[in-house]
């Protein structure tokens, strides 16, 4: 028998977050550890009158792969895969690790070649995606060891990941839609900004918004949502900041990670500790040195940094930039084989100026 609220959050990712119609091929894939979530997506896909292809994963799969894996087969790209989202008309990935280390020791070369050798199959994606032809969302099973990350008890981030999702109200949907509207008012003012500034302690950077799309996440692409974003003038970013999270990349953590840009470039950066991985990453190509997005988190249900940025970057009160690529949803043009999220809190102080004028002061909109 399915756990209620299992059932719940199932029936809200399919007939919400995806919205699932009969005949459409859906991909549900994610580690057999959230084999109950698995199962429920299932079975409600099957209810809608939908074809669900499931693919699984083992604990310690993606550690074998790089571990074993030689030269060739870290460069191969997979036909099967890129099948599969040529033709899918929807994917609900499930978020659920056995060991949130695993990677820790992975080689960063080896982890960059393979987010090359799999660029055209995220380019596929993401097009299809911004051109309204395949429905997508990520959403999180919890697991004692996502728990153990976020120093939580199992029970504790259970009820983390529920209210997050806002599962334990009557009818989720509903408050979904109410704050999609709420977060649709703030996207529709920022589409008509020009120049956004950020300014907090350790942080003062500015950036051309201008002709870009804001986009307010409202638990579709992402479950759950939360946040308004956009991608900026490649090219515009001028300034410092200083990530006030830890910056989380494969389950490696990078901690008090410094960044200065001029003229849009990454052009100076540190960190106090996993230095070597943030060089690296700024080097996987051209692109990882520009912003693909900056936003602004408005999901005051989560209240608690979880080292899990599908939460994290939508915690009321902080902002996040993302460096790579771009979405094309926003009109953004940058390109790059990564695109990494760093949070800043702004709680306490922070402020956000469009056009020269307050928007935004420890971490609420004043408009």
């Amino acid at each position: 028998m399915i756990n209620p609220i299992i059932e719940k959050y199932a029936d809200v990712i399919v007939d919400y977050s995806v919205e699932v119609k009969k005949g459409d091929q859906v991909l549900i894939s994610g580690a057999m550890t959230a084999e109950p979530l698995i199962k429920a997506l299932y079975i409600k896909v099957l209810k809608n009158g939908a074809h669900p292809i499931v693919m699984p994963t083992f604990e310690e799969q993606e550690e074998l792969f790089y571990e074993y894996a030689s030269e060739h087969q870290l460069d191969y790209q997979s036909p099967y895969q890129k099948y599969i989202v040529e033709n899918i008309d929807a994917s609900i990935s499930v978020l659920a690790h056995y060991n949130t280390k695993g990677k820790t020791n992975v080689d960063p070369d080896k982890m960059r070649k393979r987010s090359i050798a799999n660029k055209e199959i995220m380019e596929i994606h993401m097009k299809r995606a911004a051109e309204g032809d395949l429905n997508w969302t990520l959403c999180q099973y919890p697991t004692s060891a996502d728990a153990q990350e976020a120093k939580m008890s199992l029970h504790e981030y259970e009820d983390f990941v529920f209210n997050a999702c806002h599962l334990y109200e009557d009818d989720p949907v509903a408050y979904w839609e109410e704050l999609g509207e709420k977060l649709q008012r703030y996207a529709d003012y920022l589409d008509d900004v020009k120049e956004l500034h950020y300014k907090s302690e350790d942080t003062d950077i500015k950036f051309n918004v201008e002709g870009r799309k804001w986009i307010a996440d409202k638990g579709k692409e992402n479950y759950p949502g939360g946040e308004v974003f956009t991608g900026p003038v490649e090219d515009s970013a001028e300034g410092h900041i200083r990530f006030t999270y830890p910056g989380i990349y494969q389950g490696k953590e990078i901690e008090d990670i410094r960044l200065t840009f001029e003229n849009g470039k990454v052009v100076e950066a540190s960190a106090e500790k996993g230095e070597e991985l943030l060089k690296t990453l700024l080097d996987t190509d051209e692109g990882a040195r520009y912003l693909g997005e900056v936003a602004i988190g408005c999901n005051h249900g989560i209240d608690k940094f979880s080292r899990n940025m599908l939460f994290d970057e939508k915690i009321g009160g902080t902002v996040h930039l993302a460096l790579g690529r771009s979405y094309p949803e926003t009109k953004g043009e940058n390109e790059s084989t990564i695109h990494w999220d760093m949070l800043c809190d702004m709680s306490d102080g922070g402020q956000i100026f469009a056009d020269g004028e307050l928007i935004y002061e420890d971490g609420d909109f004043l408009i």
